[in-house]
């Protein structure tokens, strides 16, 4: 049987977005066996994905380069007839170029694509518009498909939806207030402000992992005679998503649960602080709704990933959000 592995080891969005090359390769070619290559920790989001063969799982935190070198030596074990390399760096394109397989796919950022069969030109825009990364994706299996980009998709087990129904019960909205960067995080205060101002009858879900505890533990004290419940931490990737897929509205940052609700095409509104949806990391839901600033500001944006703190100290991409812009997606509950 024909071997396609897909290498996406950066961090829990990229991975996620990275299925929509699963999704479009699956849908081509039904017979052909497709393997997945993520780093540790972003395993859980593909338990018992239906379209692929075997999970590849790079630590890259314990014996980093040791367990580099192992999975170069399982990757051309394996046999691959194609290799798949969404990333720009140096590590995958060890892994991409030396796999033995027939043919190698990736950006020609990339250190090692000198060594690939194919070099696909890395472009943040067409010359019309700004791409999706999952149309840049696309690219690169564009040849032996086409252009048109295949949507993230995750796969919920019955039992992730079993666990969350008790949650469903009642009308909802679900709130991720967290991201690793500071100037991609709406602030707690307005995320409370906000809270206050939704409509009465509707639950709010706090979402996020075990490290976000806290910011939500701050958040739900402020609203605590509110129908609110603090979940951060208690549910794993795919009950969050299971969660998410039937709320009114998903409140997320410019961070990885945006991709979860595209993932799921649930309804979200995504609040970008500092970056810009013209990056080309939008969400995707037939329901999304983008809010950020209305006002043109000269340090916006103030780099692609975030920073640590607002280089201006004023954080006015953030603080000049209202809660009538949130609301938007709410008006006919």
């Amino acid at each position: 049987m024909p071997k396609i592995l897909v290498i996406q080891t950066a961090f829990i969005g990229d991975a996620v977005l990275a299925t929509g090359l699963l999704e479009k390769l699956h849908a081509s070619f039904p017979d052909k066996q497709i393997d997945f290559l993520v780093r540790k920790g972003n395993e859980s989001l593909f338990t018992k994905h239906p379209f692929l063969h075997e999970l590849l799982i790079w630590d890259k935190k314990k014996n980093k380069y040791t367990h580099l070198l192992q999975l170069l030596w399982k990757i051309k074990k394996n046999k691959y007839d194609t290799v798949v390399n969404v990333q720009r760096f140096a590590a995958t394109g060890f892994l991409t170029a030396f796999s033995g397989a027939k043919e190698t796919i990736g950006f020609d950022k990339n250190p090692f694509s000198f060594l690939f069969t194919k070099r696909i030109k890395h472009l943040v825009s067409d010359g019309m518009h700004v791409l999706h990364e999952i149309d840049r994706n696309q690219q690169l299996i564009a040849s032996f498909t086409d252009e048109v980009a295949g949507k993230p998709k995750l796969y919920p087990s019955e039992k992730d939806f079993t666990t969350v129904g008790k949650f469903k019960k009642v009308k909802y909205i679900c709130i991720a207030p967290a991201s690793v960067w500071f100037t991609k995080q709406f602030p707690a205060d307005k995320w409370i402000s906000f809270i206050h101002s939704t409509p009465d009858g509707v639950f709010v879900y706090l979402l996020g992992a075990s490290d976000d505890f806290d910011l939500c533990g701050e958040i739900y004290s402020q609203c605590s005679h509110l129908n609110i419940v603090n979940l951060a931490g208690k549910l794993n990737f795919l009950e969050s998503a299971a969660l998410m897929k039937d709320a009114l509205m998903n409140y997320v940052n410019d961070s990885a649960p945006m991709h979860f609700a595209s993932a799921m095409n649930a309804p979200v509104t995504a609040v970008y602080c500092s970056t810009l949806p013209a990056f080309g990391f939008g969400p995707l839901s037939d329901k999304s709704f983008v809010v950020e600033t209305k006002e043109k500001l000269s340090c916006r944006p103030c780099g692609l990933h975030g920073r640590a703190e607002c280089p201006e100290q004023h954080f006015n991409c953030a603080n000049q959000i209202t809660n009538g812009q949130l609301l938007i997606g709410l008006e006919n509950v």
